[in-house]
């Protein structure tokens, strides 16, 4: 496989991890970093860019879901909203620094567009949480090598 081919793969990999849709995209950086064929530089890079604008994407849904809250198949009740509300109100924009975790990172998303979380303040802190993610994924597969 090329570069330009795996770096897509990656990318795409850490895209669809960051939706609700299932994918472990740190498997598939792990696994080409102990390859140790490919630039470290531009896996690292293609997994946080792909996992940055899955986490956007999530964003914007939320953000388009608050005009469907009445219809009877919206996912959360009222009483969901307003709990996630009382969290967000209570912990603010830092509860972000979570959406790197598995099961609860992507509502997180979600919910912060929603919530109407603006959209500066996601992507910084979001990409921060994911950079540092995946630093860290890199770190423990060169060690392991």
């Amino acid at each position: 496989m090329t570069i330009y081919e795996v770096c897509f793969g990656l990318f795409l990999s850490s895209f669809l991890s960051a939706t609700i849709l299932p994918g472990q995209s740190e498997i598939a950086l792990m696994s080409l970093i102990m390859i140790d064929k490919y630039s470290l530089n531009l896996l690292i890079f293609f997994s946080c860019i792909g996992n940055i604008l899955g986490s956007i994407l999530n964003w914007f849904m939320g953000f388009k879901l608050e005009k469907f809250k009445n219809k009877k198949w919206f996912p959360a009740t009222d009483l969901q909203l307003k709990k996630a509300s009382h969290y967000y109100n209570k912990y603010g924009k830092w509860t972000l620094i979570l959406c790197w975790v598995p099961f609860i990172g992507d509502p997180i998303t979600i919910i912060a567009g929603l919530l109407r979380v603006p959209i500066l303040h996601f992507i910084l802190i979001v990409s921060f949480a994911k950079i540092i993610r995946y630093l860290f994924v890199a770190y423990i597969s060169l060690s392991l090598i």
